[in-house]
């Protein structure tokens, strides 16, 4: 699946929006990629899933297990992992540190990718990889649907991803004229359940 034909399916979707949008990370941006809306169509989830499972074993070989961060990476883990053959995990917030729970064990020798929707900064992706380092398994690397930071953001491994832009992002006091004119919305999930903003 090319680039573009990955970016077909979130405008498909009704999934890449223009506006004024405050990321999960405070960061600000003109564009928003509302995944949930591609991830409300199970077969557009699975288009998008098994291309990037086919990049994850062009890139690492065979996988065992994919860890994903709750909430919005959840849908893809579960996806990706499905087209793997490979069991599913994901890590969610706990005293405000990523952990696995619901029973959830990495065995010893498992080969792990994590799988995350869309990255920015890779924070989340570099807290999500710091859970899976705490619970064992082989971590070969780390796969996204979109990598927004246009390949910049460092979460410390080896990874593919789908479609590779570079969206600028702004901190709230230094926002070009355009952006400041528009008034500014919060899409995301991170504030969810207690977890920091």
């Amino acid at each position: 699946m090319t680039q573009d034909e990955v970016l077909d399916e979130f405008r498909a979707a009704g999934a890449l929006l223009e506006g004024h949008f405050i990321l999960s990370s405070g960061l600000r941006s003109s564009v928003f990629l509302q995944k949930m809306a591609v991830f409300q169509d199970p077969v557009r989830t699975e288009r998008l899933c098994a291309a990037l499972a086919a990049k994850i074993v062009a890139r690492f070989g065979p996988v065992d297990v994919v860890v994903s961060p709750a909430v919005g990476a959840i849908v893809p883990g579960y996806e990706t992992a499905r087209q793997l053959g490979a069991r599913s995990m994901f890590v969610e917030r706990e005293n405000g540190v990523f952990a696995l729970r619901r029973m959830f064990k990495i065995p010893a020798d498992a080969r792990v990718v994590m799988v995350e929707d869309v990255i920015t900064t890779g924070l989340s992706s570099r807290e999500c990889l710091e859970a899976i380092r705490h619970e064992g398994g082989r971590l070969v690397g780390a796969a996204c649907l979109i990598d927004r930071s246009g390949g910049r953001a460092d979460i410390g491994v080896d990874r593919v991803a789908l479609a590779t832009l570079d969206i600028p992002n702004y901190p709230a006091d230094a926002l070009p004229p355009e952006l400041a004119a528009i008034p500014a919305v919060k899409p995301g999930s991170r504030s969810l359940g207690g977890a920091p903003a």
